[in-house]
């Protein structure tokens, strides 16, 4: 079973996202990072054991990607992250096999590893993000 790195939530506030995580989960997050290319502010809050982390998504402009979703679904669960090895070839072999893909090419992500999208029509209406390990 494919080990899962974290799961995104897209917010229209992170700060106040922050205050309620932060209440639910007793802790502050670990990282608050503004990432421009993917034109987002993120909050990680870290697993305290192996589980999966959870990062907050606030969209920098309503016609980024997080933005757009905002206006479409509203706030929720935006991806799932799932930790691959050897993400090229992974990219590879999923596009072999006709999975569309937003990402043909990994991105470095806001911890600095490389990431890519693959498109929610592929998996039952779930963005899945891919994170090299």
């Amino acid at each position: 079973m494919p080990e899962i790195s974290h799961i995104g939530i897209a917010v229209r506030n992170l700060d106040r996202a922050v205050e309620t995580y932060s209440l639910l989960l007793q802790k502050k997050p670990e990282l608050i990072k503004e990432v421009a290319e993917q034109q987002v502010r993120i909050a990680i809050f870290r697993s305290s054991g192996e589980g999966p982390s959870i990062e907050l998504l606030e969209p920098l402009s309503v016609e980024s990607p997080v933005g757009r979703f905002l206006d479409k679904r509203g706030e929720g669960i935006h991806h799932i992250c799932i930790y691959v090895s050897g993400i090229e070839a992974v990219l590879k072999r999923l596009k072999e096999k006709g999975v569309r893909l937003i990402d043909e090419t990994p991105l470095v992500g806001a911890e600095g590893h490389k990431i890519a999208f693959i498109h929610p029509s592929s998996f039952s209406g779930v963005l899945i993000e891919l994170e090299e390990k």
